[in-house]
């Protein structure tokens, strides 16, 4: 039996620090415009949701509750109503871990704007290794 499969990318950053610091890090909202900057800089929480400008707009975002298992997905909403799931891990490895975050493309992307968040989620993965490692 053959399922559909929405067209992905597996990104994934190794980051020389434990599981634990890496994951309480990332799972505080209050620290993405550290090494999110598209997520914009200014986080209000609102109805246990979190609302930030970003580069596509006013958005809210929910996270999954705090877990021991090293998720942190989170579902995006733009002010169109449109919803982007966005899967998260922290997986440990040795001493450090490492840290895979799946781009789904959405229905109607164009391949130059889904190549776009692949950079930019990219990007942010390589920032959150440099902040994470320069903090020692």
């Amino acid at each position: 039996m053959e399922t559909a499969t929405t067209p992905h990318r597996h990104l994934a950053a190794r980051i020389e620090r434990s599981v634990k610091d890496v994951y309480d890090y990332v799972a505080d909202p209050l620290n993405l415009p550290a090494w999110a900057p598209g997520l914009g800089s200014t986080i209000e929480l609102i109805d246990g949701e979190w609302t930030m400008d970003s580069t596509l707009g006013r958005i809210t975002v929910r996270f999954a509750p705090h877990n021991d298992f090293g998720i942190l997905d989170h579902w995006v909403r733009l002010e169109s109503g449109q919803t982007f799931y966005n899967p998260v891990r922290v997986i440990a490895d040795g001493d450090a871990c490492e840290v895979v975050f799946v781009v789904r493309r959405a229905d109607g992307t164009t391949d130059d704007d889904f190549e776009r968040d692949v950079r930019a989620v990219s990007a942010d993965l390589a920032g959150l290794k440099r902040l994470l490692e320069a903090r020692g």
